[in-house]
């Protein structure tokens, strides 16, 4: 039976994801003999690569219990270094092309031109 610390090991991978998901984690621990991951993250698509990420560690994730979500409507988003609106839109979405619908509900003339530290309204999906 594997320890929590081996369990964390096996799934390091998915845990970096969630990280760089920017997801809000509620849980990391042992329930049973599985470890247990409660974590609600931004999107859909952000969803699917935390699954991709499940899938490589382990196809058949038997070890694994995972309570993974995604937040309910409209979200705030701040603009980090490096981010422009179809990168914003990639995370979001799963899609770069949808950056019109970011600008549009931040009644953004030129979608070229936001700046780090700013505040974006994201619309739900």
């Amino acid at each position: 039976m594997a320890n929590l610390d081996q369990l964390k090991a096996k799934y390091q991978r998915v845990l970096d994801t969630l990280r760089q998901e920017d997801a809000q984690v509620d849980a990391v621990d042992l329930q049973g003999d599985k470890l247990h991951i409660k974590a609600t993250v931004d999107s859909e698509a952000s969803k699917n690569r935390v699954w991709d990420a499940i899938k490589a560690c382990d196809p058949s994730y038997a070890d694994l219990q995972h309570e993974i979500t995604v937040r309910q409507g409209d979200q705030m988003y701040v603009v980090k270094p490096g981010d422009n609106l179809s990168k914003i839109s990639r995370h979001f979405y799963g899609d770069a092309n949808q950056y019109l619908k970011i600008a549009r509900a931040n009644n953004l003339d030129n979608p070229d031109q936001i700046k780090t530290g700013q505040q974006l309204k994201i619309p739900a999906a």
